[in-house]
């Protein structure tokens, strides 16, 4: 079980830095077009000054942690709890949309956890679901519960239910292929989730077929490519698909989250997706040392997270094993 324990610890750790890593890589161009983003940098490869410091996280790290800790809390997902993780992190500061500062005062006046969510679209609760991915990664079904329970308590339209399900689903794809050691297959892995997610809604599996036949080749080439077919706005079914072609047409951590922040857009949500499939696959050894060291290091930062991803891992490995 310890040698179980220490790949999944890999695998997790990846897919929540990765998370942090494209969040705060994609922070400081976030709603820049990508031609804008070529003409200032050429290419975005690396943690800059934004709105905030570089290595800063967002909203949407901010959220994961939330549903990290409520996972390890738990030993299981958990609603009401994590519900209450995201109110006590809440930080306005942190770049969150204007209408979750209304379900957080409804969360603080007692309101139902499974009755403040509303009928929203919004990327928010795919942005946050990587965890489940990895807590769930040996029962797809259950993935798929625990992504749209959590997105429940913020998002109640279909698309945004089942880009949780789809981003999710993603994460534990690829927390299977690294603890397998596999190589992924790009066709499989996509029809895996559109079976995954169509129940829930039908347009938004079906968009993630629309780069099938994009071969990978050159970031210049690929992101106009993208473009055509995603708006990479924060709609999750504008955000999420881009998200996972990121991943699925480069072969390193690097390049995926690049990719995804270079496309322009809400590139802090598109890029923590993007980081938190590709950590899941590649482990936390995939990136770069010195990206790391730039992270945010504070009581909810860095460090905390590896403490966080180690617990979580320690407790998925107990379940496989028993």
């Amino acid at each position: 079980m310890d040698g179980l324990a220490d790949r999944l610890f890999k695998s997790f750790a990846g897919a929540a830095l990765g998370t942090f890593v494209g969040d705060a890589m994609g922070m400081p161009v976030e709603g820049w077009p990508p031609d804008a983003i070529r003409h200032e940098f050429g290419l975005l490869d690396d943690l800059v000054d934004g709105r905030f410091p570089a290595g800063t996280y967002t909203d949407d790290t901010e959220m994961m942690i939330g549903l990290l800790e409520s996972l390890v809390e738990a030993d299981g997902f958990d609603g009401a709890l994590t519900a209450q993780r995201f109110l006590a992190n809440f930080n306005p500061n942190r770049g969150y949309g204007s209408r979750i500062y209304h379900l957080m005062d409804w969360l603080a006046d007692g309101k139902p956890w499974d009755q403040v969510g509303t009928d929203s679209f919004g990327n928010g609760s795919a942005m946050r679901v990587a965890p489940v991915g990895g807590y769930f990664y040996y029962d797809l079904e259950a993935v798929k519960q625990a992504a749209i329970g959590q997105a429940m308590i913020t998002h109640r339209h279909p698309e945004a239910l089942a880009g949780a399900v789809i981003q999710a689903g993603a994460v534990a794809l690829s927390t299977q292929a690294f603890l397998e050691g596999k190589v992924h297959d790009p066709d499989e892995f996509i029809h895996t989730l559109t079976d995954l997610s169509r129940d829930l809604d039908e347009k938004s599996a079906e968009r993630l077929l629309g780069l099938k036949d994009i071969t990978p080749g050159e970031m210049e080439s690929m992101v106009p490519r993208i473009r055509k077919k995603y708006r990479c706005n924060v709609k999750a079914i504008e955000a999420v698909g881009p998200a996972v072609w990121s991943f699925l047409l480069t072969d390193n951590f690097r390049d995926a989250v690049a990719l995804a922040v270079n496309l322009g857009g809400d590139t802090d949500t598109v890029g923590a997706m993007a980081g938190a499939i590709a950590g899941a696959r590649y482990g936390l050894e995939s990136i770069d040392p010195d990206w790391l060291a730039k992270l945010e290091n504070g009581r909810l930062g860095r460090d905390y997270v590896l403490k966080l991803s180690r617990k979580a891992a320690d407790q998925v490995a107990r379940k496989v094993a028993a």
